[in-house]
């Protein structure tokens, strides 16, 4: 009997144990969204020194694994018809992967190509399986700490239709990167509720994952992006309360914010909150398959902020009770893990109640006190300085952050073409600046500059920081850059503005005009910023490289370098015509030539340029006037002493 009893427990032991190699678990446990850095609408327009080594500590010391590192990722590419990634965003990805390899933190590419007001398009897989395939082939040599997430909340699309397109996107990784790990996700926003309409992916090295936001009316009150919006939704508690459950707003009746409101009494409470997410762990158990939570948050402002902590541990706990891995959304931002209004400093502003509801190592805090700075300031210098985002509203034109075509000092300059009246480039302090001390001896904003306009006019400012005070407002101190301060001829110039030749403008808040009053102040500054204050700017380039604010005596801005004819075209890709602007330190002979890949001449111009920034247009032409077709186009520049050539991206 006993030798039976024996056999029985090694034969469950050996099942037991044979079932649990058969169902691989995450490798990874908890962990941050890192947003707000990939996310951007170009390469150029990356703030790579957002976030740094550092940082990527910081994170790991919390006790953290893994990052979720949202990108858009689509326009990370050269478009249609490749979808080949730019070399600048490989370039920065490269760095982040890198980090987390030193750090051993997993590392999850999330394309987060995503717009939340449009349904995913049922044609997606087009883009999708090259610029999947491209990755891979990137990535296919680096560590097991990298993984590949498809698609990010695909939404508005059949269980159908997008369980196809990502099977066809696994086929395509798998082409090129039969190792790394693939993150799938079922349609309907990721939700838990379409997890078992995905089908049975045979791929062995895959993670499934969902996202939990339950209950939503308490998770996103006072969101602007919920159709319609929730901004005037706030105090709603969890759980459920009605002592202290708020109205439904007048501007909310009717809507399914409302009845959602209304059988919150049964849906906002711990129990439901864990039937849901049994809703994933019966998907787990039943398919035997590793899942992992990609996102679950609260939105900081209207939302109570005991409460607010209480659901982070609810859900927590219970993921972690079901064996869940998990990645907060996110780490700086509106659902983030620093205090609200705070300057999201890690050794200042960390909520350290909230860091305890997720289990996580609370980092030591001390208060933080703004002291006068004393040294130079680098703003920009081919990189936004450390402790400064950079921030714009830009309705025309472009903006570069990493133009490497004509840089006065390193790799890159910054570019801004083409402005409409009151864009602005803004650099903001984080946290806020004390100047005084800058301004009494006497320091200058110093940068170099060149444009290809003669008549064109901007303003530099700095914005003071609006306080709680009723009658104060965000308040200006600019100077108007022209052509009496700075020759606008194509050529770098060195500029420099004492602090204290800034005047007094005013300030634009709660949408209405201030005039200055004498308030602004130096002890407390916003941001810098680069404003077409006075008029739109069409066809302008505003070039800029080294802007600090510094001694007026400092050499640091004085290097020489020798220019060299270089060229830039825009817009690239083009859909009606081109700008090629170049760049010509002689006054020589230049001839340019458009080519088709297979080497036919296309168009060709000869053109003796003057000294500094020179343009052709080009209408996609060829020389018989007739439209181009689309596809890709070699230009090239050539002068007795120099040649350059660049490719043309021509759209449909």
């Amino acid at each position: 009997m006993k030798r039976s009893v024996y056999r029985y427990v090694i034969s469950c032991l050996i099942f037991i144990s044979t079932a649990f190699v058969l169902f691989p678990q995450v490798p990874f446990h908890r962990g941050v969204n890192l947003t707000g850095w990939f996310q951007a609408g170009s390469p150029e327009q990356i703030q790579f020194t957002r976030y740094t080594h550092k940082d990527f500590e910081n994170i790991k010391s919390l006790g953290c694994d893994v990052i979720r590192l949202p990108i858009n990722l689509h326009a990370m590419t050269n478009g249609a018809p490749d979808y080949i990634p730019h070399p600048l965003f490989l370039q920065f990805l490269d760095s982040a992967v890198t980090w987390s390899e030193e750090l051993q933190i997993h590392l999850i590419i999330d394309n987060h190509t995503f717009d939340p007001s449009a349904s995913t398009d049922p044609n997606i897989g087009n883009i999708l399986d090259k610029v999947w395939k491209n990755m891979a082939r990137h990535y296919k040599n680096r560590s097991h700490y990298i993984y590949y997430e498809i698609l990010n909340e695909p939404h508005g699309i059949s269980d159908g239709t997008w369980n196809q397109i990502q099977q066809n996107a696994i086929n395509a990784i798998r082409t090129e990167d039969t190792v790394h790990y693939i993150i799938v996700g079922p349609a309907n926003w990721n939700s838990y509720n379409n997890l078992a309409n995905l089908p049975v992916y045979t791929d062995k090295k895959l993670i499934y994952t969902f996202h939990f936001y339950d209950p939503f009316v308490f998770t996103h009150q006072g969101a602007t992006w919920v159709d319609p919006s929730m901004e005037p939704l706030a105090g709603v508690p969890f759980p459920y309360d009605a002592a202290r459950m708020p109205a439904c707003p007048q501007s909310l009746k009717g809507s399914w914010i409302e009845s959602a409101l209304n059988a919150y009494p049964s849906e906002g409470n711990v129990e439901k909150v864990k039937q849901l997410i049994d809703i994933a762990v019966a998907f787990k158990n039943n398919r035997q398959v590793p899942v992992y939570c990609g996102e679950f948050g609260v939105y900081i402002p209207n939302s109570p902020p005991d409460d607010r902590v209480f659901w982070y541990q609810t859900v927590r706990s219970y993921l972690e009770e079901k064996g869940i891995p998990w990645t907060i959304w996110d780490y700086h931002g509106g659902f983030g893990i620093f205090n609200k209004n705070s300057a999201g400093l890690f050794e200042h502003d960390v909520n350290l109640p909230l860091i305890n509801a997720l289990g996580l190592t609370p980092p030591t805090q001390t208060p933080f006190i703004l002291q006068p700075d004393t040294t130079t300031i680098p703003i920009y210098t081919d990189y936004i300085g450390h402790g400064i985002e950079g921030t714009s509203w830009n309705t025309t034109g472009f903006i570069s952050f990493y133009a490497s075509s004509f840089p006065r000092f390193g790799s890159y300059c910054l570019d801004w073409y083409s402005p409409s009246q009151y864009n602005y480039l803004a650099f903001d302090f984080v946290p806020d600046k004390d100047l005084s001390q800058l301004l009494a001896r006497r320091f200058v904003v110093d940068f170099w500059f060149m444009s290809n306009k003669t008549d064109a006019v901007f303003d530099i400012r700095f914005l003071d920081t609006k306080t709680e005070d009723p009658s104060d407002h965000p308040w200006r101190m600019r100077y108007t850059i022209n052509q009496q301060v700075v020759p606008f001829d194509g050529h770098w110039h060195h500029v420099k503005i004492p602090l204290g030749w800034f005047t007094e403008q005013g300030s634009w808040d709660n949408n209405q005009w201030y005039n200055p009053v004498g308030a602004f102040d130096w002890t407390r500054i916003d941001r810098f910023e680069l404003v077409a204050e006075h008029a739109s700017l069409p066809g302008v380039f505003l070039t800029f490289d080294n802007i600090l604010v510094t001694d007026s005596l400092a050499t640091t801005n004085t290097e020489s370098k020798t220019d060299a004819m270089d060229f830039r075209i825009v817009p690239n890709p083009a859909g009606t015509f081109v700008r090629i602007f170049f760049y010509e330190t002689h006054e020589e002979n230049i001839t340019i030539k458009i080519y088709s890949l297979n080497g036919n001449l296309i168009r060709e111009w000869n053109v003796y340029p003057n000294s500094g920034i020179n343009y052709i247009p080009w209408d996609l032409t060829d020389q018989s006037n007739k439209k181009v077709p689309q596809g890709i186009y070699l230009c090239s520049l050539v002068s007795a002493t120099d040649s350059k050539t660049e490719r043309i991206i021509v759209l449909p």
